[in-house]
């Protein structure tokens, strides 16, 4: 529900909570001076102009109270694109910019965002104009984090890069983070901004019970170049919550909404491992969602997972996911239900 309109948190100035770093443990990112909270909150989905500013104030202000400072964006997220970003910088506005230095904020670019060549891939004119546009949306002046959204085939990596360390250069961003870069791309992206004088922070891959893709390459590469990760989709895209276990597709859940996710995904395979993995859940002591943020984390390089939130309580959750260390009988009660390791099943 929206707060309501009198409520102290918009007619008062902002006061973030005295108690929060009590909550989430911090991890660094790989061999960096970096300590990330091991949940971080994602703007891509909710965060859109069919939201009401309200809630996503409310979501933003209430992660920050929990401990979780890292925000992760996109130039492209929202509907429509760049509204996440907006809407952030109107959080910022209405009162959390006294705590800018406290916020560990992320942004993205390699997608589709504008028409014409220049409004997508791994260019230099994409890369420092999208970021440019991304600083006014959010009314800052600088990120902590700009990424390489995805590879480029049709860009020379080495202008990818040289456009990430100018960018570093000129104060703008302060580290460099890729995304969605296979192994060996990862690891060319990794000497070439060496090379330069400029650490790769973070990778953000997809990682969750049903997609263990990054395990086979991925994760053996950043364990040795020493690079964090946050992982985004540890929910994948919802089918890791209880919301889909009777088979049925709620009016007002992510299936019913998304192109992403669409009832298609709730096959019998589906359903037997989702009812699996509550039964584990159940014997555990936690909800599917905690279940499956806990098991992202049980592998030190992951850094952080990045959840989506449309109600704070699912910040809560991730919060209480992320003080659990998982015992082994249940990680392998779980491989039953799970994707083969370096295997995806969605």
């Amino acid at each position: 529900m929206p707060i309501a309109a009198d409520d102290p948190r918009l007619t008062h100035a902002y006061e973030a909570a005295s108690t929060r770093y009590t909550d989430v443990p911090f991890q660094r990112a790989g061999a960096s001076g970096i300590p990330l909270p091991k949940v971080s909150l994602g703007l891509w989905q909710n965060f859109g102009r069919d939201r009401s500013f309200d809630s996503q104030r409310e979501i933003v202000l209430h992660a920050f109270d929990r401990g979780v400072v890292h925000i992760g964006l996109a130039n492209n997220y929202g509907p429509p694109y760049g509204s996440a970003e907006s809407t952030f910088g109107a959080v910022l506005d209405s009162g959390l910019a006294r705590y800018r230095d406290e916020l560990f904020v992320t942004t993205k670019a390699g997608y589709d965002m504008w028409p014409g060549p220049f409004g997508d891939g791994g260019s230099r004119k994409y890369l420092t104009r999208s970021l440019e546009q991304s600083l006014q949306r959010m009314n800052t002046d600088y990120v902590d984090v700009f990424y390489s959204h995805r590879p480029d085939p049709e860009t020379p990596l080495e202008e990818t890069v040289t456009a990430l360390v100018d960018i570093v250069r000129s104060g703008k961003a302060l580290y460099v983070g890729i995304s969605n870069y296979p192994a060996e791309l990862a690891r060319q992206a990794y000497e070439l901004l060496a090379g330069q004088g400029v650490k790769l922070l973070l990778h953000q891959p997809r990682y969750s019970l049903f997609d263990r893709t990054p395990e086979a390459e991925l994760f053996p590469a950043l364990r040795g170049l020493k690079v964090g990760s946050a992982v985004f989709s540890p929910l994948a895209q919802g089918l890791l919550t209880g919301k889909y276990i009777d088979g049925d597709v709620p009016a007002d859940s992510r299936a019913a909404n998304s192109h992403f996710l669409n009832g298609t995904a709730l096959t019998d395979s589906y359903l037997e491992r989702i009812r699996g993995i509550d039964r584990v859940a159940k014997e555990a002591g936690l909800s599917i969602p905690q279940l499956a943020v806990a098991w992202v984390l049980r592998d030190p390089v992951v850094t952080t997972a990045i959840i989506g939130a449309s109600r704070t309580g699912q910040i809560d959750d991730a919060v209480a996911a992320s003080q659990v260390e998982l015992a082994d009988d249940v990680i392998a009660a779980l491989e039953e239900f799970a994707a083969a390791p370096g295997a995806s099943v969605v």
